[in-house]
């Protein structure tokens, strides 16, 4: 009915987060001859940075959120006239809603997030392989 509003929680918290890390890495990016920030996918030392991979949570949740937003209009459980959530009509349907939030919805935006704990650990194995090669040659 409304398991959605977990991960686009977690999704509009972290996008915050993002745009405050992000912020704080452009400080150290050097400058062009206009003044204009060079972007980079990677720093010098070959590593992604953290906003980057934070980019990667954001996408997920944001994602799915919008899947899943989509999935409920088309049956109906959201409606363009308020109070918008039809589960919202009664105070049994309210707590029902509440329910799947608590369980289907947190559920979602845990696993993604475990997802991307597995994305980071191989984007660090990778990171630590191409270091090596480049140290080796």
């Amino acid at each position: 009915m409304a398991c959605f509003l977990a991960p686009a929680a977690e999704a509009i918290a972290l996008t915050i987060v993002k745009h405050q890390v992000k912020k704080k890495e452009e400080i150290a990016l050097p400058k062009t001859a206009e003044g204009q920030l060079e972007e980079k996918a990677e720093s010098s030392d070959g590593k992604i940075p953290f906003s980057r991979k934070l980019s990667w949570l954001t996408n997920l949740l944001w994602g799915g959120s919008f899947l899943l937003l989509f999935e409920h209009i088309w049956h109906g459980e959201i409606v363009p006239y308020p109070p918008f959530l039809t589960a919202m009509l009664s105070k049994a349907d309210t707590l029902e809603m509440l329910k799947e939030i608590a369980t289907a919805g947190v559920t979602m935006a845990v696993l993604c997030t475990v997802v991307w704990c597995g994305m980071l650990a191989v984007s660090h194995i990778m990171e630590k392989r191409r270091a090596k090669a480049a140290v080796e040659a």
